[in-house]
């Protein structure tokens, strides 16, 4: 047997975790800075740094930005030694890394100037959206390459998750992401109505999913038995989490559609499947924390553990409040209000968040051959990171709980007691004040762990390549007996195609009868305006698009108006519909050109 010798490549894994920890302070921030802007509206400032535009910066960096580059430095720390291989391409890894934070870069740029598709997790541009799609191919050839070219026949669950996680991204960001560009930044959706909404989060609710969720499962699986050192508690658990999760998950989508003009089917389908979701979720769960049996005592000592457990519990948490928040019942009390916020952040501050800590914890001193700088440090930032995700949920379920109540509230002659929507948000402040504090103290905790890092760096050295051996795979090799599950454990290629296969069975079962049924389902060009009469406003409509933006009411009663006529159809086309107010009033509608907008004193945005 021929013993080879080769080298990990550090480095990438390196660069991937101080992107990590940048793009974390900066997400963090950002949030923090949208946190603070609804109790105190005087920090909306300017164009740039207003609420509408922040928001979306904050959610991207987190998600793309923190939460992407920590899979990416799991990922390939965890996949070279679980594949006994450097990765296929130093080159393809650097391309990925650079390509990755100028993506980064571009997003943050395009949204604070107001550059944006308006789909939630998916307001990039048409070009940001195709180097995206470039970049993660070069990631995904790099990949597939180094499990091809593995010295370790079996492949370990943390793969799996990994090849679901890639093939996965790759479909929902390419379905999503079809547009029709009509400039360098501005694109529309090929998509119209209720498709448009179905395709939206059957994306929005996988990219939780699939890229928040499966990769960090893969991370789980390895860093928690490395951190721990102790065997995954059950691999026959390992398969039935596995399998039951990418078959599951791609169909829950339309529980974000509840209470809308999507099919009741679709809503019934969605609902059906996130609930049986609980069962591999929390085998997941189960499986993670049951690790730990008989390293429980070094729970108490351990700072990693600690971070790990957090974070398993976490995810444990929000996976069984995802499927209750899907039954109808349970979302009529939920629905727009911050109790998702709540359950978002469950998710995000502590899953997401608390693992990444741990994991930076436990692979900065190894690969720069060194003890952390100060355990004193990592425990504070383990207490204020976890008092943060108390002090930010607990005052947004109350404030979720909150605005349901009022808003169901009647007068004993059956008008609603507070119409007006702002009563609400006034009620909700001191519970607004408290989520900043508690983002606050999470980025405190982030910002402390930054200085401990930086100093284990500086005392350390990195060893960017590391040496290791292992004997050559044997081609011909015979397979011996063991579970059914191995067959396709020795199958990189097979598992691709199968984990492909199972992913799209949910998504074409959904589209392809939405897409097929035009009787009862509007599309783009037969879709009708609603116009609110309690109110005096003007309502714009982009006959491209059909975004509704209002403005205060005016007079347009201008005779020119009627006389638009026979305009070309690339010309950019507004429908205004005018009322005073005045139930009885007949609506005016004219068609008027984007050019003559403003010669009647009316804005567009």
């Amino acid at each position: 047997m021929t013993i080879e010798k080769f080298s990990y490549d550090n480095r990438i894994v390196k660069n991937f975790a101080l992107a990590t920890i940048i793009w974390g302070i900066v997400g963090m921030l950002m949030g923090l800075i949208i946190a603070l802007q609804i109790p105190f509206p005087g920090l909306n400032i300017g164009e740039y740094l207003t609420f509408g535009r922040v928001r979306p910066v904050h959610t991207n960096a987190i998600i793309f930005a923190f939460v992407g580059n920590g899979i990416f430095m799991g990922l390939y720390y965890s996949l070279q030694r679980l594949c006994k291989a450097r990765m296929f391409s130093d080159g393809l890894s650097k391309f990925h890394f650079w390509g990755w934070q100028s993506i980064i870069v571009l997003a943050a740029v395009t949204l604070l100037t107001g550059h944006t598709t308006g789909k939630e997790y998916a307001e990039l541009e048409w070009p940001i959206d195709i180097l995206i799609a470039v970049v993660w191919v070069a990631f995904a050839i790099n990949m597939f390459g180094t499990i091809i070219k593995r010295r370790e026949r079996h492949m370990y669950v943390a793969i799996w998750f990994y090849i679901a996680t890639v093939v996965t991204v790759a479909v929902l960001h390419i379905v999503n992401s079809i547009e029709i560009p009509v400039s360098i930044l501005k694109s529309y959706s090929a998509y119209a109505g209720v498709q448009d909404a179905l395709v939206q989060w059957w994306y929005g609710h996988n990219a939780v999913a699939f890229f928040l969720t499966t990769p960090y499962l893969g991370l789980m699986y390895y860093f928690v038995p490395k951190a721990a050192n102790r065997p995954v508690y059950s691999y026959r658990l390992s398969i039935i989490h596995f399998w039951a999760l990418i078959f599951l998950y791609i169909w829950a989508g339309p529980h974000h559609l509840l209470y809308s003009s999507l099919p009741d089917w679709a809503q019934s389908l969605g609902t059906v499947f996130s609930i049986m979701l609980l069962a591999p979720s929390w085998g997941g769960m189960i499986n993670g924390l049951l690790t730990l049996r008989g390293a429980w005592d070094r729970v108490r000592e351990d700072v990693v553990l600690k971070f790990m457990v957090v974070a398993i519990t976490a995810y444990g948490m929000s996976t069984f409040e995802g499927p209750m928040l899907s039954l109808k019942s349970v979302n009529a009390i939920s629905h727009f209000t911050d109790w998702t916020i709540a359950h978002v952040h469950i998710g995000g501050l502590g899953w997401n968040g608390m693992l990444t800590f741990g994991i930076l914890y436990w692979l900065i001193p190894r690969i720069y051959k060194t003890n952390l700088y100060s355990a004193k440090l990592a425990s504070f930032h383990f207490w204020i990171a976890t008092l943060g995700i108390l002090f930010y949920a607990v005052p947004m379920y109350w404030a979720g709980f909150t605005q349901s109540l009022m808003w169901k509230e009647f007068t004993a002659d059956g008008i609603l007691k507070y119409p007006n929507f702002l009563e609400t948000v006034t009620q909700l402040m001191p519970m607004y004040k408290l989520r900043a504090l508690g983002g606050a103290m999470f980025l405190t905790g982030a910002i402390v762990m930054t200085y401990n890092l930086v100093k284990t760096m500086k005392q350390g050295t990195l060893n960017a390549e590391e040496a290791a051996e292992a004997p050559a795979l044997e081609k011909n090799e015979k397979e011996h007996g063991g579970h059914w599950h191995r067959w396709i454990e020795r199958r990189p290629v097979q598992m691709i195609v199968i984990s492909a296969v199972v992913i799209l069975i949910g998504g074409i079962v959904e589209f392809i009868p939405t897409f097929l049924v035009q009787s009862n389902i509007p599309t783009i060009e037969s879709v009708k305006p609603t116009l609110h009469w309690n109110c005096k406003e003007e309502i714009f409509i982009s006959v491209k698009v059909v975004t509704l933006v209002t403005h205060k009411w005016c007079d347009l009663s201008v005779p020119k108006l009627n006389a638009m006529v026979n305009i070309p159809k690339q010309e950019s086309l507004y429908m205004i519909i005018h009322s005073n107010g005045d139930r009885s009033e007949q609506v005016r509608t004219y068609i008027v050109k984007e050019e003559n907008i403003q010669m009647y004193g009316i804005t567009i945005i």
